[in-house]
Protein backbone atom coordinates (compact mmCIF):
# COMPACT_ATOMS: atom_id res chain seq x y z
CA UNK A 1 0.00 0.00 0.00
CA UNK A 2 0.87 3.49 -0.56
CA UNK A 3 1.19 5.99 2.30
CA UNK A 4 -1.07 8.14 0.13
CA UNK A 5 -3.76 5.22 0.29
CA UNK A 6 -3.25 4.74 4.24
CA UNK A 7 -5.98 6.79 5.86
CA UNK A 8 -4.55 7.69 9.21
CA UNK A 9 -6.25 9.50 12.05
CA UNK A 10 -3.94 11.57 14.44
CA UNK A 11 -4.80 12.43 18.34
CA UNK A 12 -2.74 14.95 20.34
CA UNK A 13 -3.13 18.18 21.91
CA UNK A 14 0.10 20.21 23.23
CA UNK A 15 2.95 21.47 20.75
CA UNK A 16 4.91 18.19 21.47
CA UNK A 17 2.36 16.34 19.03
CA UNK A 18 1.80 18.95 16.34
CA UNK A 19 5.56 18.21 15.47
CA UNK A 20 4.28 14.26 14.47
CA UNK A 21 1.04 15.82 12.88
CA UNK A 22 3.65 18.20 10.66
CA UNK A 23 5.91 15.52 9.98
CA UNK A 24 2.87 13.38 8.54
CA UNK A 25 1.26 15.91 6.62
CA UNK A 26 4.65 17.48 4.70
CA UNK A 27 6.24 13.81 4.47
CA UNK A 28 2.58 13.33 2.07
CA UNK A 29 1.03 10.64 4.26
CA UNK A 30 -2.85 10.91 3.91
CA UNK A 31 -4.11 12.16 7.24
CA UNK A 32 -7.77 12.39 6.81
CA UNK A 33 -8.92 13.73 10.13
CA UNK A 34 -7.06 15.04 13.63
CA UNK A 35 -8.70 14.83 17.17
CA UNK A 36 -8.17 17.06 19.81
CA UNK A 37 -9.31 18.47 23.19
CA UNK A 38 -12.43 20.61 23.05
CA UNK A 39 -11.56 24.15 23.86
CA UNK A 40 -11.35 25.67 26.92
CA UNK A 41 -10.57 29.18 28.28
CA UNK A 42 -7.37 30.49 29.86
CA UNK A 43 -5.66 33.07 30.92
CA UNK A 44 -6.53 36.03 33.24
CA UNK A 45 -9.90 36.94 30.82
CA UNK A 46 -10.37 33.87 30.85
CA UNK A 47 -10.53 33.77 26.60
CA UNK A 48 -11.71 30.49 24.60
CA UNK A 49 -7.51 29.44 23.49
CA UNK A 50 -7.41 26.45 20.82
CA UNK A 51 -5.26 23.49 21.62
CA UNK A 52 -2.09 23.51 19.56
CA UNK A 53 -2.91 20.51 17.48
CA UNK A 54 -6.26 22.15 16.68
CA UNK A 55 -4.24 25.49 15.28
CA UNK A 56 -2.01 23.03 13.40
CA UNK A 57 -5.21 21.40 11.65
CA UNK A 58 -7.12 24.32 10.85
CA UNK A 59 -3.83 25.99 9.23
CA UNK A 60 -3.72 22.83 7.18
CA UNK A 61 -7.58 22.43 6.45
CA UNK A 62 -7.62 19.23 7.80
CA UNK A 63 -11.23 17.73 9.16
CA UNK A 64 -11.19 17.70 13.21
CA UNK A 65 -13.73 16.61 16.09
CA UNK A 66 -13.14 17.67 19.14
CA UNK A 67 -15.65 14.84 21.76
CA UNK A 68 -16.01 16.00 25.11
CA UNK A 69 -16.59 12.22 25.58
CA UNK A 70 -14.70 9.28 24.07
CA UNK A 71 -17.52 6.82 23.78
CA UNK A 72 -20.20 9.60 22.98
CA UNK A 73 -22.32 7.89 19.90
CA UNK A 74 -22.30 11.13 18.01
CA UNK A 75 -18.52 10.98 18.15
CA UNK A 76 -18.15 7.79 17.57
CA UNK A 77 -20.12 7.90 14.27
CA UNK A 78 -18.29 10.86 13.02
CA UNK A 79 -14.51 9.02 13.67
CA UNK A 80 -16.04 5.76 11.81
CA UNK A 81 -17.18 8.14 8.63
CA UNK A 82 -13.16 8.91 8.03
CA UNK A 83 -13.01 5.15 7.61
CA UNK A 84 -9.31 5.26 8.80
CA UNK A 85 -6.70 2.12 8.81
CA UNK A 86 -4.34 3.22 11.25
CA UNK A 87 -4.82 6.06 13.95
CA UNK A 88 -2.04 7.64 15.93
CA UNK A 89 -1.91 9.25 19.22
CA UNK A 90 0.44 11.83 20.56
CA UNK A 91 0.43 13.79 23.77
CA UNK A 92 -4.04 12.56 24.23
CA UNK A 93 -6.33 11.05 26.45
CA UNK A 94 -6.58 7.69 27.42
CA UNK A 95 -8.64 5.96 24.59
CA UNK A 96 -11.37 3.78 25.23
CA UNK A 97 -11.27 0.27 23.65
CA UNK A 98 -14.10 1.01 20.77
CA UNK A 99 -11.53 3.86 19.51
CA UNK A 100 -8.29 2.17 19.59
CA UNK A 101 -9.72 -0.86 18.52
CA UNK A 102 -11.41 0.31 15.13
CA UNK A 103 -8.49 0.79 12.55
CA UNK A 104 -7.43 -2.31 11.08
CA UNK A 105 -4.13 -1.85 11.51
CA UNK A 106 -5.23 -0.83 15.00
CA UNK A 107 -3.66 2.49 16.89
CA UNK A 108 -0.32 3.19 17.89
CA UNK A 109 1.02 5.57 20.66
CA UNK A 110 4.10 7.72 20.49
CA UNK A 111 5.14 8.19 24.68
CA UNK A 112 7.79 10.31 25.80
CA UNK A 113 9.72 7.54 27.74
CA UNK A 114 12.00 4.20 27.07
CA UNK A 115 8.99 2.05 28.00
CA UNK A 116 8.48 0.23 29.80
CA UNK A 117 9.84 2.55 32.28
CA UNK A 118 8.08 5.79 33.21
CA UNK A 119 4.37 4.88 31.84
CA UNK A 120 2.39 7.68 32.56
CA UNK A 121 1.69 11.11 32.24
CA UNK A 122 4.92 13.16 32.69
CA UNK A 123 7.58 10.60 31.74
CA UNK A 124 10.15 13.44 30.44
CA UNK A 125 9.90 15.16 33.83
CA UNK A 126 10.12 12.51 36.05
CA UNK A 127 13.11 10.78 34.33
CA UNK A 128 15.01 14.43 34.93
CA UNK A 129 13.97 14.31 38.31
CA UNK A 130 15.26 10.80 39.20
CA UNK A 131 18.80 11.39 37.45
CA UNK A 132 18.27 9.55 34.37
CA UNK A 133 21.67 9.40 32.25
CA UNK A 134 19.55 8.66 29.25
CA UNK A 135 15.43 8.56 27.74
CA UNK A 136 13.70 8.61 24.52
CA UNK A 137 10.65 7.33 22.79
CA UNK A 138 8.61 4.35 22.07
CA UNK A 139 5.73 3.99 19.60
CA UNK A 140 3.82 0.47 21.14
CA UNK A 141 0.09 -0.71 19.93
CA UNK A 142 -2.37 0.25 21.95
CA UNK A 143 -3.80 -1.89 24.38
CA UNK A 144 -6.37 -1.99 27.61
CA UNK A 145 -3.98 -0.90 30.40
CA UNK A 146 -2.01 2.23 29.39
CA UNK A 147 1.30 2.53 28.49
CA UNK A 148 1.54 -1.55 28.21
CA UNK A 149 0.95 -2.11 24.53
CA UNK A 150 3.66 -3.87 22.42
CA UNK A 151 6.98 -2.35 21.50
CA UNK A 152 7.14 -1.21 18.04
CA UNK A 153 10.45 1.18 17.75
CA UNK A 154 12.19 3.36 19.99
CA UNK A 155 14.85 5.87 19.92
CA UNK A 156 17.39 7.22 22.86
CA UNK A 157 18.80 10.70 23.99
CA UNK A 158 21.33 11.30 26.63
CA UNK A 159 20.44 13.90 29.31
CA UNK A 160 23.01 15.92 30.41
CA UNK A 161 23.67 16.82 34.03
CA UNK A 162 22.33 20.31 33.49
CA UNK A 163 19.59 19.67 31.06
CA UNK A 164 16.33 20.77 32.13
CA UNK A 165 12.83 19.58 31.04
CA UNK A 166 12.59 22.30 28.26
CA UNK A 167 15.29 21.22 26.35
CA UNK A 168 14.20 17.44 26.57
CA UNK A 169 10.67 17.89 25.91
CA UNK A 170 12.35 19.68 22.34
CA UNK A 171 14.64 17.24 21.59
CA UNK A 172 12.53 13.96 22.27
CA UNK A 173 9.74 16.04 20.43
CA UNK A 174 11.59 16.02 17.03
CA UNK A 175 12.76 12.53 17.24
CA UNK A 176 9.33 11.45 17.93
CA UNK A 177 7.91 13.21 14.63
CA UNK A 178 10.55 11.29 12.57
CA UNK A 179 9.84 7.62 14.95
CA UNK A 180 6.34 8.29 13.80
CA UNK A 181 6.87 8.50 10.31
CA UNK A 182 9.26 5.70 10.70
CA UNK A 183 6.64 3.43 12.38
CA UNK A 184 3.71 4.39 9.84
CA UNK A 185 6.37 3.36 7.28
CA UNK A 186 7.11 0.11 8.86
CA UNK A 187 3.34 -0.80 9.21
CA UNK A 188 2.89 -0.13 5.62
CA UNK A 189 5.90 -2.29 4.66
CA UNK A 190 4.04 -5.13 6.20
CA UNK A 191 7.57 -4.96 8.61
CA UNK A 192 6.34 -4.93 12.17
CA UNK A 193 7.87 -7.12 14.10
CA UNK A 194 6.45 -6.16 17.72
CA UNK A 195 8.70 -6.52 21.41
CA UNK A 196 6.23 -7.51 24.42
CA UNK A 197 7.38 -5.23 26.99
CA UNK A 198 7.60 -8.53 29.63
CA UNK A 199 10.74 -9.11 27.78
CA UNK A 200 12.27 -5.75 29.70
CA UNK A 201 11.80 -6.73 32.87
CA UNK A 202 14.35 -9.74 32.74
CA UNK A 203 17.36 -6.86 33.72
CA UNK A 204 15.22 -7.24 37.54
CA UNK A 205 15.62 -3.10 37.39
CA UNK A 206 12.87 -1.57 39.52
CA UNK A 207 10.05 0.35 37.30
CA UNK A 208 9.56 3.92 37.48
CA UNK A 209 6.40 5.29 36.78
CA UNK A 210 5.56 9.15 35.68
CA UNK A 211 2.30 10.09 37.47
CA UNK A 212 0.69 13.60 36.83
CA UNK A 213 2.61 16.41 38.32
CA UNK A 214 0.29 18.15 41.00
CA UNK A 215 1.51 21.44 42.85
CA UNK A 216 2.47 19.66 45.94
CA UNK A 217 5.06 17.49 43.71
CA UNK A 218 6.56 21.07 42.74
CA UNK A 219 7.59 21.46 46.30
CA UNK A 220 11.42 21.78 47.29
CA UNK A 221 12.19 19.20 50.13
CA UNK A 222 15.71 21.04 51.31
CA UNK A 223 16.33 18.07 53.88
CA UNK A 224 17.37 15.98 50.64
CA UNK A 225 20.48 16.01 49.06
CA UNK A 226 21.84 19.64 46.51
CA UNK A 227 21.89 16.57 43.43
CA UNK A 228 18.70 15.17 44.29
CA UNK A 229 17.50 18.87 44.72
CA UNK A 230 19.04 20.37 41.50
CA UNK A 231 17.30 17.16 39.87
CA UNK A 232 14.36 18.53 40.83
CA UNK A 233 14.11 21.76 39.91
CA UNK A 234 15.66 20.89 35.84
CA UNK A 235 13.08 18.22 35.95
CA UNK A 236 10.27 20.92 36.11
CA UNK A 237 12.01 23.81 34.41
CA UNK A 238 10.78 26.11 32.85
CA UNK A 239 7.09 24.61 33.24
CA UNK A 240 5.61 23.94 35.27
CA UNK A 241 8.65 24.98 38.05
CA UNK A 242 9.75 24.08 41.56
CA UNK A 243 9.04 25.91 44.46
CA UNK A 244 9.95 27.02 48.22
CA UNK A 245 8.59 29.29 50.71
CA UNK A 246 10.99 32.47 51.95
CA UNK A 247 10.66 32.68 55.49
CA UNK A 248 11.87 36.23 57.29
CA UNK A 249 11.20 36.78 60.68
CA UNK A 250 8.20 38.57 61.38
CA UNK A 251 7.16 38.77 57.91
CA UNK A 252 4.41 36.62 56.08
CA UNK A 253 6.27 33.75 54.07
CA UNK A 254 6.42 34.01 50.14
CA UNK A 255 6.23 31.56 47.41
CA UNK A 256 9.79 31.20 45.31
CA UNK A 257 9.78 29.71 41.98
CA UNK A 258 13.39 28.16 41.07
CA UNK A 259 14.37 27.42 37.71
CA UNK A 260 18.26 27.07 37.57
CA UNK A 261 20.67 25.75 39.75
CA UNK A 262 23.97 24.40 40.45
CA UNK A 263 25.47 21.70 42.59
CA UNK A 264 28.39 23.26 44.41
CA UNK A 265 29.19 20.26 46.93
CA UNK A 266 26.84 17.21 47.91
CA UNK A 267 28.82 16.08 51.07
CA UNK A 268 28.01 16.94 54.98
CA UNK A 269 27.22 20.48 55.68
CA UNK A 270 27.14 21.94 58.98
CA UNK A 271 23.86 24.60 58.18
CA UNK A 272 20.37 23.86 59.06
CA UNK A 273 18.71 22.55 55.82
CA UNK A 274 17.48 25.52 53.67
CA UNK A 275 19.46 28.34 55.30
CA UNK A 276 20.59 30.72 53.11
CA UNK A 277 24.16 32.37 52.57
CA UNK A 278 24.61 35.19 49.95
CA UNK A 279 26.45 38.25 49.92
CA UNK A 280 23.50 39.86 48.31
CA UNK A 281 25.76 41.13 45.45
CA UNK A 282 26.86 37.76 43.10
CA UNK A 283 25.86 35.00 44.80
CA UNK A 284 22.49 32.45 46.44
CA UNK A 285 23.69 29.67 48.24
CA UNK A 286 21.17 27.27 50.09
CA UNK A 287 22.44 24.65 52.37
CA UNK A 288 20.80 21.17 51.49
CA UNK A 289 20.59 18.21 53.62
CA UNK A 290 23.76 17.25 52.33
CA UNK A 291 25.56 19.34 50.27
CA UNK A 292 25.59 23.02 48.93
CA UNK A 293 23.26 24.11 46.06
CA UNK A 294 24.09 27.72 43.90
CA UNK A 295 20.72 28.99 42.50
CA UNK A 296 20.82 30.93 39.43
CA UNK A 297 17.38 32.08 38.34
CA UNK A 298 14.29 32.40 40.70
CA UNK A 299 11.10 34.14 40.97
CA UNK A 300 9.20 36.06 43.22
CA UNK A 301 5.34 36.06 43.07
CA UNK A 302 4.00 38.64 40.66
CA UNK A 303 7.74 39.16 38.93
CA UNK A 304 9.69 37.88 36.09
CA UNK A 305 11.84 34.76 36.55
CA UNK A 306 15.46 36.57 36.69
CA UNK A 307 19.05 35.86 37.11
CA UNK A 308 20.13 36.12 40.55
CA UNK A 309 22.56 38.64 39.99
CA UNK A 310 19.92 40.86 39.11
CA UNK A 311 17.69 39.47 41.91
CA UNK A 312 20.38 40.69 44.28
CA UNK A 313 20.38 43.83 42.60
CA UNK A 314 16.87 45.00 43.94
CA UNK A 315 16.48 42.72 46.99
CA UNK A 316 18.68 42.02 49.92
CA UNK A 317 18.19 38.35 51.84
CA UNK A 318 18.52 39.36 55.56
CA UNK A 319 20.83 37.34 57.74
CA UNK A 320 17.69 35.30 59.15
CA UNK A 321 16.56 33.98 55.82
CA UNK A 322 15.83 30.55 54.85
CA UNK A 323 13.30 27.98 52.63
CA UNK A 324 11.22 25.77 53.65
Amino acid sequence: MDKRDLRIVFMGTPDFAVESLKALVENGYNVVGVVTMPDKPAGRGHKIQFSAVKNYALEQGLSLLQPEKLKDESFLEELKKWNADLQIVVAFRMLPEVVWNMPPQGTFNLHGSLLPQYRGAAPINWAIINGEKETGVTTFFLTHEIDTGKIILQDKISIGDNDNVGKVYNELMHIGAKLACKTVDMILEGKVDTVDQSQFYTDQRELKAAPKIFKETCRIDWDKSAENIHNHIRGLSPYPAAWTELYIEDKEPQIVKIYTSEVLNDGIDNKPAGYISTDNKTYLYVHCGSGLLSIKEIQFAGKRAMKIGEVLRGYKFEKDAYFK
